[in-house]
Formats: structure tokens, sequence, C-alpha cells
């Protein structure tokens, strides 16, 4: 079943269980009938549409409560794992988590942010986690990077990758790679590292466990930040020093 449709059967639910609450108190209420119920309903609308925007701010509140204790949860997972690649300051005390997708139009908005953000606070450190759904060169950039990280070369690779101009192929990025200082033939093999792949799949897995619906995604103190404006990630970052 798809997400629309599954959207639809949890609404038709939703009313019918509504519909069915409202004839108990009715016949409760007033020993009434179906059409105590059919008048009560049509005398007051507003009911089933109250009813449904509760419904909705239940479900968006417990959703938002799940996805905290979840970020609790993974805090090691997500700042203290010692196979991610980062940028920054690697003895931060202020540890960004960065979600993202090579092939991203938003991750390369965001990227002269935190670029920006970096050079401004010598305590922050970005943990960056790539992610590979969006397009066939996604993974190839991703490995290209993870695999950098063997050669101590991730930032200049994740800096070299975003700062290609035009659509990625695997000959800009080898080249980029190359213009980064990083052994291509090395990296090759180490892109196909049981190592490279795992800590990809980890890194979706992780995404997945704790409802990363899209990217970019930022993560500072246990809280998701959805911005893409360098003053409400400033100020973020300065809160939590």
């Amino acid at each position: 079943m798809n997400k629309i449709n599954a959207v639809y059967v949890s609404l038709v639910a939703l009313v019918v269980s509504i519909v069915t609450l409202v004839m108990c108190i009715v016949c409760c209420k007033k020993g009434g009938d179906s059409a105590s119920v059919e008048q009560a309903l049509n005398d007051n609308p507003e009911m089933i549409i109250q009813a449904m925007q509760n419904y909705e701010t239940r479900q968006r509140e417990e959703a938002q409560k799940k996805a905290q204790e979840l970020l609790a949860q993974s805090e090691e997972e997500l700042t203290k794992n010692p196979a991610d690649g980062f940028l920054g300051n690697a003895e931060g005390d202020v540890v960004l988590v960065e979600f993202f997708d090579f092939s991203c139009g938003y991750c390369h908005k965001i990227y002269p942010v935190l670029k920006n953000v970096i050079a401004k606070n010598n305590n922050l450190k970005v943990v960056a986690k790539p992610l590979a759904f969006l397009s066939p060169m996604s993974k190839y950039a991703a490995k290209a990077a993870l695999a950098a990280k063997e050669q101590n070369k991730f930032a200049e690779v994740y800096t070299a990758v975003f700062e290609i101009n035009g659509p990625m192929t695997e000959a800009k990025i080898d080249e980029a790679v190359v213009k980064a200082g990083v052994d291509l033939e090395k990296l090759k093999t180490d892109m196909e590292s049981e190592k490279v792949n795992k800590i990809l799949n980890d890194t979706s897995a992780l995404a997945a466990k704790i409802q990363v619906n899209g990217v970019p995604t930022l993560i500072l103190n246990g809280k998701i930040i959805q911005t893409l404006d360098e003053g409400v990630l400033q100020d973020a970052i300065n809160q939590a020093k």
C-alpha cells in the first residue's frame, strides 16, 4: 500500500470512528436514534472538523516526541562514530550532524552556509553523513568521500564534490578528488572495500531509524534544525555553546 492510499484509509477510518462516537454520545445523552445523530452532525458539522484537527495535532505531537526519543537514544551513533567523516574542528565541543546527498539541490544550497559557519566558529565540528538515494552518482560520490577518509582527505573531497560545476559524472568526481590531493588508484580500491560499504549502509540504517525523511537534515544538541538560513543556524550554534 502506498503512502497516499494509507493516508486515505486512515482518514476514512477516522471519520467512521468520529461518526460512531457521535452516535454513542447522542444516543446516550438523548436516548436518540440514527435520525438524532444525523441531525446532530448537520447542526454541528464542525464537530468532525475539530475532531480531525485534534487528531492531526495529537499525531504530530506524538511523532515529534518519538523522534526526540530516537535522537536521544542514538546520540553515540550520531556524534561519536569514528567511521564518520567530519569538517571543522575534530575536537570541537559543539557538534552539528548533517545528513546529505551529493545530488541534492538543497544540500548544495546549504554547503556555503556550512562553510561559513565552520569558518566563524572554531569550536564547531560538523559530522557529515552521506546518503545515496537521489541518483546513481550519489552513491559514487558518497563512496569517494568515505574512501578519501582513508587518506585523511574527507573534508577536501566533500568540498571538491560540492564545488563541481554542472551535473556530476564519474569523470568530474575523479577529477575533483585528484585536485583535492587524493591518490585516485587507492581511492578506487577503497571505494569498493567492505569498510566503506558498511559505513554507507550503517548511515542509511541510522537515517531510517531516527526517521530522517529528507536531506539536508541537520541535528544539533539532539534537535533537528530545518533551515537553509545561516543566521538561524548560527543562532542555534550560539545557544549550544
